[in-house]
Formats: C-alpha cells, sequence, structure tokens
C-alpha cells in the first residue's frame, strides 16, 4: 500500500473551518484599504533572482540561505518571491507606472523563505504589502501608520499592538553614524556572535536588532543614529510625530529599531505585540527611496509596509467574539424520487430570486432525519423541506432551526417571500 504524502514541513493547509477568520480580515483590509484610495496590484509568484540580489543585497541571510532558487529549463535562475517589495517596484518600472505618477498600490499572497520553522514563522506565509510611490512628504509615511491604526480598530485589537518609530536618516547620514557604529563595535568585538561579528562590516546596523541577551548591554550603550541626523531629516521624523500625536495615536520611539538595507531613508516603523511570544513584529514598513535607483530606475520616492497574515490571525483567535459569517444560510432536505427532481429546479429558482442566500442541497440521499441532522451540523438558519407530496402540489415546509417557529408548509412563490424576510431579519 502506497503511503499518504505529507504537506512540505513548513506549508500548511488552511481547512474549511479556519477559511472564514481569514475571510473575515481579509474582507475588513479590503475594506480599510479602497476607504485610503488604494489599488490592488497582482504580481507573479516567480521571479528573475537577480531581482532579489540587487535588491535585498547577496550578503543577507535572506539570499543566501533562505531563498528557494532553481534554474529553470532555459538555463534562468528563478526564484519564489521571499519579498513583495522588489517585485511590485519592478513591475512599475517595467510597465512605466513611475513617470511623473504617483500611486497607492497593494497586493496579497504567498512569500517563500526556507528557515526553520515554528509558530508564526512559515516557509510559505502569506503576507499583505502596501506600497506607495512618488511622494516625498512627511504626510504619506502618516497615512501608512494611520491606515494600520484604522485596521487595528476595524479588526478589534488595537489594544494588542503597539507602535515603534525611528528615522534612519539620509543614506550619508547613515555612513556616517556607520563608521562610528563600526568603531564601537569593533571594542567590543569579543562579545558579539558569530552572527554580529560577520554582519560587522556587511550589515553594521543589523546588530543593533540582535535579540542575544548577551549582548543586550553592549546594544544599549551603542551610539544612537538620531544624534547623527541633520536638520531636514529630524524636521521630517517630526511632522510624523506631531501628525500622530495630533490624531492621538501613541507611539514610541525605539532608536535600536533599524532596517539593514541600505536603500532605507528616515521613516521606519513595526507595530509590535507581546501576545505571540518571540513573533512580536506584526507589521514593518519605512521609505526606501533609494531601491528605486537601485533596480535601474530614475530618482524618485517610496514608503510601504508588509503584514504576515498568519501572525494577524494569531492575534484574532485570542479574540471571542468575532462575527464569522456561517458556511450555509438553508439547507433543502429532499426525499422522493419526485422530491429529489422538484428540488434541483426550485433550489436554482431561490438562488436566482435570493442572490445572497447560501443555499445548500442534500445530494446524498437518506432519510428525513439524517438530513436534518446535515443541516443542523452545516448551521444552516433554515431546513427547506421537500417530500413527494410537497412536489406534487407544488409547496414546500421551511423549518427554523435556530428559532422556536412552527414548521410552515406554503406554496413554493410564498417561500421565497418568506424566506427574503427571514434573511433580512438575521442579519
Amino acid at each position: 500500500m502506497a503511503t499518504n504524502i505529507q504537506a512540505i514541513r513548513g506549508m500548511h493547509d488552511v481547512l474549511p473551518e479556519q477559511t472564514p477568520l481569514w475571510q473575515y480580515a481579509e474582507g475588513i483590509i479590503k475594506e480599510v484599504l479602497a476607504s485610503y484610495g488604494y489599488s490592488e496590484i497582482r504580481l507573479p509568484i516567480v521571479e528573475k533572482t537577480e531581482l532579489f540580489k540587487r535588491s535585498i543585497g547577496e550578503v543577507t541571510d535572506i539570499v543566501e540561505k533562505e531563498m528557494y532558487t532553481f534554474e529553470d529549463r532555459n538555463g534562468d535562475s528563478l526564484t519564489l518571491r521571499p519579498e513583495g517589495t522588489a517585485g511590485c517596484l519592478r513591475a512599475c518600472l517595467e510597465h512605466g507606472l513611475l513617470h511623473h505618477q504617483t500611486h497607492r498600490l497593494w497586493y496579497y499572497g504567498p512569500m517563500y523563505r526556507h528557515e526553520r520553522p515554528q509558530k508564526g514563522r512559515y516557509r510559505q506565509f502569506i503576507q499583505l504589502g502596501v506600497e506607495t510611490y512618488g511622494m516625498s512628504g512627511p504626510d504619506i509615511d502618516a497615512e501608512l501608520i494611520l491606515l494600520m491604526h484604522r485596521l487595528w480598530k476595524r479588526l478589534g485589537i488595537r489594544d494588542k499592538v503597539s507602535l515603534q518609530l525611528n528615522s534612519l536618516g539620509t543614506i550619508a547620514e547613515r555612513i556616517a553614524y556607520r563608521e562610528v557604529l563600526v568603531a564601537y563595535f569593533q571594542r567590543h568585538k569579543d562579545i558579539l556572535d558569530e552572527d554580529s561579528q560577520r554582519r560587522l562590516h556587511t550589515n553594521p546596523l543589523r546588530i543593533l536588532d540582535s535579540k542575544n541577551p548577551e549582548m543586550k548591554d553592549v546594544i544599549a550603550n551603542a551610539p544612537e543614529l538620531m544624534a547623527y541626523l541633520g536638520a531636514d531629516s529630524l524636521a521630517h521624523f517630526k511632522a510624523i510625530a506631531t501628525t500622530l500625536e495630533d490624531l492621538g495615536v501613541a507611539y514610541e520611539i525605539n532608536t535600536r529599531l533599524v532596517r539593514g538595507l541600505d536603500y532605507y531613508s528616515l521613516t521606519v516603523f513595526e507595530w509590535v505585540t507581546d501576545e505571540l511570544g518571540s513573533q512580536g513584529t506584526v507589521c514593518a514598513g519605512g521609505r526606501y527611496d533609494g531601491l528605486i535607483e537601485q533596480l535601474g530606475g530614475k530618482p524618485n520616492h517610496a514608503v510601504g509596509f508588509a503584514m504576515g497574515m498568519e501572525r494577524l490571525l494569531a492575534l484574532l483567535e485570542l479574540r471571542n467574539d468575532i462575527p464569522v459569517a456561517k458556511p450555509v444560510d438553508a439547507y433543502m432536505v429532499r426525499v422522493g424520487e419526485k422530491a429529489e427532481r422538484e428540488g434541483l429546479r426550485f433550489a436554482e429558482t431561490i438562488r436566482n430570486e435570493i442572490p445572497g442566500l447560501k443555499l445548500q442541497i442534500s445530494a446524498e440521499g437518506g432519510s428525513f432525519k439524517s438530513q436534518f441532522k446535515k443541516a443542523d451540523k452545516m448551521g444552516a438558519e433554515f431546513a427547506i423541506i421537500l417530500g413527494d407530496d410537497e412536489a406534487e402540489q407544488g409547496e414546500v415546509s421551511i423549518k427554523c432551526l435556530r428559532k422556536g417557529l412552527e414548521q410552515q408548509t406554503m406554496p413554493q412563490n410564498q417561500a421565497i417571500s418568506f424566506l427574503q424576510q427571514q434573511l433580512q431579519e438575521c442579519q
């Protein structure tokens, strides 16, 4: 006997009983994005490997260790996307969307990284990405933060996340700071772990983001980037902070919050939680003006964020009052040869007349009792009952499964009006 094939480690199924929560979150996300005027862009899952080497950097854990890269039949090196920003920017450059234009875009779908699976971290994970182009002022940075603030409130988890802010300044300011930071860590090199020693000359800002408790004190005493920012960078950051204060959005300045890639500049932010153990970052974003030139475009402006859906869903599961939609509103019970034929016809009539009604029809036969059990298990509000006698008379019986109403028999056209009325009362 052949053995069952299992899912790939770190790539999991979302089962039918889990999808309503995903749909609930996805529906609210789309509503909030639309309310700010953002448009969806749909991107390929596979891109040329060069795209990620040029954007993320060859000397990074993602490119060196985590990407799913393969050679196709034409000999081209291709990669399953590990993140969405590079692909979105590639699409905008390829199709000329950045020429004297501004855009507010979002995308949604799977990303892939070969890393050790754990709760909240998977090899295939679903990510929402939001990117904006062509806007240099602090208003758009603030807008992205306000958008997320509104989303948390709509999802009922604003109390479970907090906002951290920092500024990375300009590239020139960061280069000056980098020299000071490298010199500082060189003096404490014996305390640095292996990863940090490797990053010392390639990505020193990432050392500030280390979670190694043995390095906590040396990181805490490191020079702060804010001290190396010029007047324009500080004014940009202050404008964002003032906007958030004016609108009552609480935040914390975290001077150790960094993005270790050279194309990031000015604002960076994270929404974090202490409800999910070590996987505390739910959403992260920032300004990345430099990436556009890095990928061959003319100088321009970009800021965006990404959010992992699995971590968002883990937060939502902490709530006990989410109004998850039922898979069906009504279930049709059919017993008898004539009833089975008439039931199919009448079910299509109902769907034509009541487009919003979710109706499932019994298709496996069985007694009235067994079919009623199935209707109850599906969570249906109503059972639509057809036996041969009802079919012969052009009638149908309606039983309310969640209310204390008596079962009623009525003409089929009257049943449609009855169901429409009951459906409105249930909403």
